[in-house]
C-alpha cells in the first residue's frame, strides 16, 4: 500500500487485513519463556559434558586463586550434598516444577515472568537430565557439579540459573507483577 493511501485510507482496501499479522503477545512471552529455557538447559548440558570428559579424575582448575575453583563433583543429593538418600525425591519435585511451569505458560503475558519461568524451566531440565540419565541409574543419578567457590557449596549452571528465576520470581511478587502480566497492590 502506498503510504498515501496508508495515510488518507480508500475504502476498498480494509487496513486490518492488509497488515501483516503479528502473533498475540501471549504467544511472544511463550516462545520467549521457552527460548530461555533452552538456553539455560543447553549451557547446562554443554557445560556438564566438558566437566565429565575433560575435568573429571582429574585435578581442580584453579580460577581465581583459591576464592574460585573448577572442580567435578557427583552431587546424589540436594544443595550442599543434602539429602542424597532422596535422589527418587528430588527427580519427582523436579518434573512437577516442569509440569507446572508448562501449564502456567497458557496464561503467561509478562516478559519478566518469561525470564524467569524459562531459567527455571532449563534449570529443573538440566538437573532432572542427570538424574534420568546418569549413573548409578534411572531417576536415582548424581547431578554433575563443578562451580566451586571458596566456604561454599559446588553447585552447576542449572543450579545457577534456578536460584536466578527463583530471585527474579521473588522480586517480581514483591512488585506486584502477575504472570499474567497484571499489576497488583496490596
Amino acid at each position: 500500500m502506498a503510504e498515501a493511501e496508508r495515510i488518507i485510507g480508500t475504502p476498498d482496501v480494509d487496513d486490518e487485513a492488509a497488515a501483516p499479522a503479528e502473533p498475540p503477545k501471549g504467544r511472544r512471552k511463550i516462545a520467549m519463556l521457552f527460548a530461555v529455557a533452552l538456553v539455560a538447559y543447553l549451557l547446562d548440558l554443554g557445560s556438564k559434558l566438558l566437566v565429565v570428559a575433560k575435568l573429571e579424575h582429574h585435578e581442580p582448575i584453579q580460577i581465581i586463586g583459591d576464592w574460585l575453583k573448577f572442580e567435578a563433583v557427583r552431587n546424589p543429593g540436594a544443595a550442599f550434598g543434602m539429602g542424597e538418600a532422596f535422589t527418587i525425591i528430588f527427580t519427582f519435585i523436579a518434573a512437577t516444577v516442569i509440569v507446572v511451569i508448562v501449564r502456567l505458560a497458557r496464561k503467561l503475558y509478562s516478559g519478566p515472568w518469561a525470564l524467569a519461568l524459562g531459567l527455571l524451566l532449563g534449570g529443573a531440565l538440566g538437573n532432572l537430565t542427570d538424574r534420568i540419565f546418569r549413573s548409578p541409574g534411572v531417576f536415582e543419578g548424581a547431578v554433575v557439579d563443578f562451580i566451586a567457590p571458596a566456604h561454599f557449596a559446588v553447585f552447576n549452571l542449572a543450579d545457577s540459573a534456578i536460584v536466578c528465576g527463583g530471585v527474579l520470581i521473588v522480586l517480581l511478587s514483591f512488585k506486584g507483577l502477575d504472570p499474567d502480566g497484571t499489576v497488583h497492590k496490596d
